[in-house]
């Protein structure tokens, strides 16, 4: 693939070249993966785009890992990462979906319409927290609104120090503004429901139409999955932008730091409660529902903090659970080979 000109166009830092010993510097390379289908990677090196086939003794990856290849192509070993996205499966399943990894910017989309849901985009910069990277919240069909101020406004509220953008998806100039994050290196993810504008916003930057879109329903303003899997995109002006399907369920789990970062209002106001456990809802001095009760706080905001923390202590517990199932079923087996090994050979006495 010609896009890709050397490794520090695909996202190479110092932090991944540390982790290579004075073997793997000599006998292997690295590799980033920039496409993810069911049973196949696709990884870029310098030199070379690359398929390879999944193995059983693979480590769980996702596009934007780093990984070390062998001269013969072969897998070596899954770098660690500097950032990493991940949510609950969907539905009852006790496991983590990886989304990305190794990004720097996230461009959390949300369109001015019926999608406009600050307790959504509250639930997305939790997840872009934990993983540590730098939110931007990006306010798509702006051209469609009266008032896109109000909503940058609103949006603004949730923390002042948050970079928010009203941007017209199909418009050029709307979305230069957006070149200050995506410079040489750079790497970024675009989240948000299906239907908001990703694979649009993703398309007006590569100037190509390389991404599949469709309209939203008229009658509800849902939008329509497009993108059906992970791809990571050299854009022309420099960076690499990573489209994601659109997430109808996002279920947070081990995110408590990014919950915590989120609403570091609500953390600092919770400082000055009477009771270092108090659950801000009748006890006698709560600061927090002082400031609601003030009108220096939207109830909403609380009422969304506590939604999130429960729902990320449940989640976490219940993958906790099921880590714990594993690792004894692992000593049971790994047991049972040591016994079974140890009889190996012996005659049985009569």
């Amino acid at each position: 693939m010609t896009e890709y000109q050397s490794l520090a166009a695909l996202g190479w830092r110092p932090f991944f070249q540390q982790q290579l010993t004075l073997a793997e510097l000599s006998h292997t390379f690295p590799a980033r993966i920039v496409e993810q289908h069911k049973s196949i990677i696709t990884v870029a090196s310098e030199s070379a785009l690359l398929n390879l086939e999944l193995q059983r003794s693979m480590p769980n990856m996702v596009v934007g890992d780093w990984i070390l290849l062998d001269d013969n192509h072969r897998f070596c070993r899954l770098l660690d990462r500097s950032t990493c996205f991940r949510r609950k499966a969907a539905g009852s399943k006790r496991d983590w979906q990886l989304i990305s990894a190794n990004v720097d910017t996230a461009f959390i989309i949300c369109s001015l319409n019926e999608n406009f849901n600050l307790n959504r985009i509250e639930r997305y910069l939790s997840l872009v927290n934990e993983a540590g990277a730098i939110p931007v919240v990006l306010l798509s069909k702006c051209d469609l609104s009266d008032s896109p101020q109000a909503f940058i406004a609103a949006v603004r509220g949730l923390d002042n120090h948050l970079s928010v953008a009203a941007v017209n998806c199909l418009d050029s100039h709307s979305v230069s503004q957006l070149n200050h994050w995506i410079t040489d290196g750079e790497t970024i993810v675009v989240l948000g429901s299906s239907g908001v504008g990703k694979s649009t916003l993703i398309n007006t930057l590569l100037g190509a139409e390389k991404q599949a879109t469709a309209s939203i329903r008229e009658e509800d303003d849902k939008g329509r999955h497009t993108t059906t899997r992970r791809s990571l995109i050299p854009v022309p002006t420099g960076g690499l932008i990573l489209d994601t399907p659109g997430m109808r369920e996002m279920q947070l789990a081990e995110c408590r730091e990014g919950i915590l970062a989120t609403f570091s209002d609500i953390e600092a106001l919770a400082n000055q409660c009477r009771f270092t456990d108090c659950q801000h809802q009748t006890e006698p001095g709560c600061a927090v529902r002082k400031a609601i009760e003030a009108g220096e706080m939207d109830p909403r905001r609380l009422g969304n903090y506590l939604k999130l923390r429960k729902e990320e202590a449940i989640n976490s517990a219940s993958l906790s659970e099921k880590r714990a199932k594993e690792k004894a079923l692992g000593k049971f087996y790994k047991r049972t080979l040591t016994e079974s090994q140890k009889l190996k050979g012996r005659e049985v006495g009569y």
